[in-house]
């Protein structure tokens, strides 16, 4: 296999800095552990994000999402740390992850968790269904 999981976020730079555009990217093939049965748990990513200087990487995005294949999480606590590795990476003006879990036990579960640059006042990016 030419590609491995990494936990490292590649960037490049924002082709348009001066401008605040928004960025959606969604991964529909998300996939961690229940930190309680070790069963897989599978979910929908939506990541949108409003760049200042730096934009991810996709490649780096797909291997870095499968890092969490085989580690277990609460689903609140894995959606505030890849939130927290973007921003670290990024350093957005604004970005928002929304994470919706498939059905387990008759439950759904959808944790969204947000970050805004200090001293950023721009709209915020309307949530798309």
């Amino acid at each position: 296999m030419s590609t491995r999981p990494s936990t490292e976020l590649e960037v490049f730079p924002n082709p348009k800095p001066t401008r605040d555009y928004t960025i959606r990217i969604e991964s529909p093939e998300f996939t961690c552990l229940c930190p309680k049965t070790g069963q897989p748990d599978f979910a929908t990513l939506l990541l949108e994000y409003i760049p200042d200087q730096r934009c991810v990487e996709l490649k780096s995005w797909k291997l870095y999402l499968w890092s969490f294949r085989d580690e277990g999480g609460f689903h609140e606590d894995l959606t505030n740390r890849i939130l927290d590795d973007l921003v670290t990476a990024l350093d957005p003006r604004y970005i928002r992850l929304t994470a919706t879990f498939n059905v387990r036990g008759g439950i759904y579960t959808t944790v969204e968790a947000d970050h805004r640059s200090p001293g950023w006042n721009g709209p915020v990016p309307a949530r798309t269904a």
